[in-house]
């Protein structure tokens, strides 16, 4: 008996599909198809630790959520946590990254932006399809002409011409961009929206909140080694 147990075969590893939109130092993928940023630095990193292996697909940003909600992938890279999205996914215990969110204007556009949404009554204000700004920004919704726009591209070209007034977005998607443009052709707005922090999600399953179990015990050990510290040094992505 004892011998039979001392051959007896571990649990099979799998092979876990992540998937996300493409997010700059988060989530991308190069010319030659390769994965690349902190997202997949760390799952790969995690699902090691774990025995497992992990692949990635990348698709436009509603589609990745609904694939991750319906089971067909079984992780969803760097969502924000909202209590609506509490419903759909399993969230990790711990974030992997922080953003800072904030309004971006066209240079010299005279506006008093001192976190008073009132004063933004009146100004077209671009949001990303699908994004969610924390609760202060959704209190202040029905002061503000919102505009839902495709892209964080798409939304910098519309606020360049003039079609809408502000941008809400994140830094870190966003601040690339605007330094690529012509020097002062836009400003970013102070104080900040808010911050939000960005986690790995899963499927409201058994089976993936098992997974989600098994990856907060690995990313845990990841964090206390000062791992995650040292990947998003690398990939320039600032950390809770």
């Amino acid at each position: 008996m004892l011998l039979c147990l001392a051959f007896a075969p571990s649990a099979p590893a799998r092979e876990w599909l992540a998937v996300g939109a493409e997010f700059p130092r988060l989530f991308g993928q190069t010319v030659e198809g390769r994965y690349i940023g902190l997202g997949p630095d760390v799952l790969r990193e995690v699902v090691q630790r774990m025995g497992d292996s992990v692949r990635f697909e990348v698709y436009p940003w509603a589609r990745a959520q609904k694939m991750v909600a319906q089971g067909r992938a079984d992780i969803l890279i760097g969502p924000y946590r909202t209590p609506e999205r509490e419903g759909l996914f399993l969230f990790s215990q711990r974030p992997f990254y922080r953003d800072r969110i904030v309004f971006f204007a066209r240079s010299g556009l005279a506006l008093a932006w001192q976190g008073d949404y009132a004063n933004l009554a009146g100004k077209r204000i671009g949001v990303i399809r699908g994004w969610t700004y924390g609760p202060s920004f959704d209190q202040g919704r029905e002061a503000m002409d919102l505009h839902s726009i495709e892209s964080v591209d798409n939304a910098i070209r519309m606020l360049v011409m003039g079609r809408i007034d502000l941008l809400a977005s994140n830094e870190r998607n966003t601040r690339p961009r605007i330094d690529a443009l012509e020097h002062g052709a836009v400003s970013q707005l102070q104080p900040i929206i808010d911050t939000q922090d960005g986690y790995f999600a899963f499927p409201r399953t058994d089976e993936h909140a098992a997974l989600r179990k098994d990856f907060d015990r690995a990313f845990a050990g990841l964090v206390a080694e000062g791992r995650l510290s040292v990947l998003a040094l690398r990939q320039g992505v600032t950390i809770p």
